[in-house]
């Protein structure tokens, strides 16, 4: 981690700024003032671990991600809380993926387990995502065993 002031300041300022709010309108949910607000932004000084766990609950991020995710080292903005952003994988001839072990430690996938593959061709999102079986199920109420089994 570079510098967990200048992280926790960048990531305030991004976060206020993807939710549309002004200084002001944070200092108010968050109960101090917009001076307070600022110095936190330019990282002239820290906001207390209850202010911490606050913002990160109006943000919706973990409070870990506030504190210690390093955009710069990342290359990409603080997550919501509970997404996970694994890294990059490269698609291989005949269509396989290695899951980063962080991702399969982090969502306890082990070798056999089945995922459940979802795409959206929607231009504005397109994209593909996985999801395990069990949990597609009963998101869906649908038993789908003869696909399952190919």
């Amino acid at each position: 981690m570079n510098n967990p002031k200048k992280n926790i300041a960048a990531n305030l300022r991004y976060l206020r700024n993807k939710h549309g709010l002004s200084q002001e309108e944070v200092a108010e949910k968050v109960g101090v003032s917009r001076q307070a607000v600022a110095k936190w932004e330019s990282g002239d000084s820290l906001p207390d671990i209850l202010k911490c766990e606050t913002l990160a609950d109006l943000y919706n991020v973990s409070l870990n991600d506030l504190v210690r995710y390093d955009p710069e080292e990342e290359g990409l903005p603080i997550p919501p809380k509970n997404k996970h952003i694994f890294g990059v994988v490269t698609l291989g001839e005949r269509g396989q993926i290695v899951l980063p072990k962080e991702a399969r430690d982090t969502l306890n996938l082990k070798a056999g387990d089945k995922l459940v593959v979802l795409g959206d061709t929607n231009p504005t999102r397109a994209g593909i995502a996985l999801i395990d079986t069990k949990t597609f199920l009963l998101m869906t109420g649908q038993v789908i065993d003869n696909f399952l089994k190919k």
